[in-house]
């Protein structure tokens, strides 16, 4: 149980991150994510069954998340389009490139084929390390190596420029920077993550689905809401942190919707019910609460 809850959430984490990117420092409403997320599922699933290495795989799964990010900056900002119908544009689309990518299949099955994760499980079966936990050990390194490095970049010039552009997009005009390319290379980032993210939970699953995505998003933003009640800070550091703790406490609560939730007569169809009330409470009480999005002192006006 508890092994399922943090591997889940570990994965699902690396997801939050990216929706962390484009909602709270880009101040982005990117609904790409439902589509990008199959789309490293599907990549990551294709290149493993062409005979890639694994680690080619990984790197087309986070550059396939990438490029349909592009393709969702593009949209909006060379012709304009309002960011949540830009990223709605892209995840349409992206249905029928991921069925192209599976080559017309709804799925792959990766079952009977060696992956990451197996290969985990079989060196901590060696090393007498139940299966679950090394892939709980494996999940956890992962997510920490991607957050430092967030960490680290949000502390450049650069990151820094990009939480300055969704707190006060004039003052980074006023500083000769184009706020376009800010923009475009920040939810690229944001989708590559996601791609990664669904590499893995294909990895994890033993298949890749083109219905992977449905209510992704809707995860990630109920797992944001959710961490940000934990903690309150504006640090970098902090911001992710809670990101990755409000996936794993997501996770927790869905599995108790799923396994105990019959005692008030609750069933795995009111899942999405239940999200959509907790983004509901968590955005009605933050409107009373505070400020969650990542705003470096540069972005304060002097």
């Amino acid at each position: 149980m508890l092994e399922g809850i943090l591997i889940e959430g570990l994965i699902y984490g690396i997801m939050v991150l990216g929706v962390f990117i484009t909602f709270r420092v880009l101040n982005f409403a990117d609904m790409t994510v439902d589509g990008s997320f199959p789309l490293g599922a599907a990549v990551m699933a294709a290149a493993i069954l062409k005979g890639l290495p694994m680690g080619a795989a990984l790197l087309l799964a986070f550059l396939a998340g990438g490029l349909a990010g592009l393709v969702t900056a593009l949209i909006h900002t060379k012709l304009k389009i309002p960011d949540l119908l830009s990223g709605i544009l892209t995840m349409t689309m992206l249905f029928s490139i991921n069925l192209r990518v599976m080559s017309n299949r709804a799925n792959l099955s990766l079952l009977k084929t060696s992956t990451l994760f197996t290969r985990i499980a079989d060196l901590g079966q060696s090393l007498t390390i139940h299966t679950a936990w090394a892939l709980v050990v494996f999940c956890f390194l992962s997510v920490l190596g991607i957050k430092i490095i967030l960490d680290i970049f949000f502390r450049t010039d650069f990151g820094l420029s990009m939480g300055a552009l969704g707190a006060n997009p004039q003052l980074v005009i006023s500083q000769g920077m184009n706020p376009d390319v800010i923009k475009t290379i920040g939810i690229s980032l944001s989708n590559g993550l996601v791609g990664i993210a669904g590499a893995y939970a294909a990895m994890y699953q033993g298949f890749a689905d083109v219905n992977f995505g449905t209510g992704t998003i809707v995860s990630g933003l109920a797992s944001l809401m959710i961490g940000e009640f934990l903690i309150r800070s504006n640090k970098i550091s902090v911001l992710t942190l809670r990101a990755l703790l409000g996936s794993l406490l997501y996770r927790s609560l869905m599995y108790l919707a799923r396994n105990y939730g019959y005692y008030i007569h609750m069933t795995a169809n009111d899942l999405k019910l239940i999200t959509g009330i907790l983004i509901i409470l968590c955005v009605t009480v933050s409107r009373t609460g505070f400020r969650s999005g990542f705003r470096p002192k540069k972005a304060r006006k002097p």
